[in-house]
Parts: C-alpha cells; structure tokens; sequence
C-alpha cells in the first residue's frame, strides 16, 4: 500500500475487514472491550503467520514480506 489513493490499496483493508467480521466478530461473543481486544490480537497474529491466503498462492502474508521471520514465529 503506498498511500497514493490507487484503488488497489482499499480492496486490501476491504478483504481485511470482511475477514475479521466474518471469522471473529460475528461469531464471537466478549464479554468487553478487554476480551475483544485480546482477540484482536490473538486473530491477527493468525491471520498474518498462520492464515494461508489464495491471492498469495496459499501462503502468508508474513512469509511473502519477511521470510526469516515468519519460520521464526511459526515453529513452536
């Protein structure tokens, strides 16, 4: 994304947003804002070392920016 108003960049957040509210919004029930911004936590972590994603031929989107460091978070 490089903050120069392409389309492009709006239809990354877009895909980002539907995720979340699909995968832990609805689905989820916090108690408060406490609980929800643990899960937040705990769903991107997810979404950005664990997470396959087709536009990225099945990978991560931390194996494509930063290799050494997605082997890193990823072995237990």
């Amino acid at each position: 994304m490089d903050g120069c108003g392409h389309f492009l960049d709006n239809v990354f957040i877009e895909r980002l947003w539907r995720s979340l509210k699909y995968e832990l919004i609805h689905p989820g029930d916090f108690a408060d804002g406490t609980d929800l911004r643990k899960a937040l936590g705990r769903y991107f972590d997810f979404y950005n070392y664990r997470r396959p994603h087709q536009p990225l031929a099945y990978k991560t989107p931390a194996e494509l920016c930063r290799p050494k460091a997605a082997a890193k978070k990823t072995t237990p």
